[in-house]
C-alpha cells in the first residue's frame, strides 16, 4: 500500500524539475533528488527504491495514512 502511495505521489509532481524541486523541499539530498528527477516516467521503479529514504514512514504518519501491521 504504501508503495502504491508514493508512486501517486510521484505522478502528481509528472515533471523532472517539479519533482527536484520537491524532493529538496522535502529534505533529500541533492544527488538521490536529481537521480529520482531523471527517471521521470519510471514511477513503480524509483517509489521502490530511492524514493523510500525521502517518503518515510513519517511522511506517511503526517498523511494520516494507517499502517497494517
Amino acid at each position: 500500500m504504501r508503495h502504491r502511495v508514493r508512486v501517486i505521489q510521484r505522478k502528481h509532481w509528472k515533471r523532472g524539475k517539479t519533482t527536484y524541486k520537491a524532493l529538496l523541499a522535502k529534505g533529500a539530498k541533492p544527488e538521490v533528488a536529481r537521480q529520482i528527477a531523471v527517471n521521470s516516467r519510471r514511477w513503480w521503479r524509483n517509489s521502490g527504491m530511492l524514493l523510500n529514504s525521502v517518503l518515510t514512514l513519517r511522511w506517511m504518519d503526517a498523511l494520516r495514512i494507517p499502517r497494517l501491521a
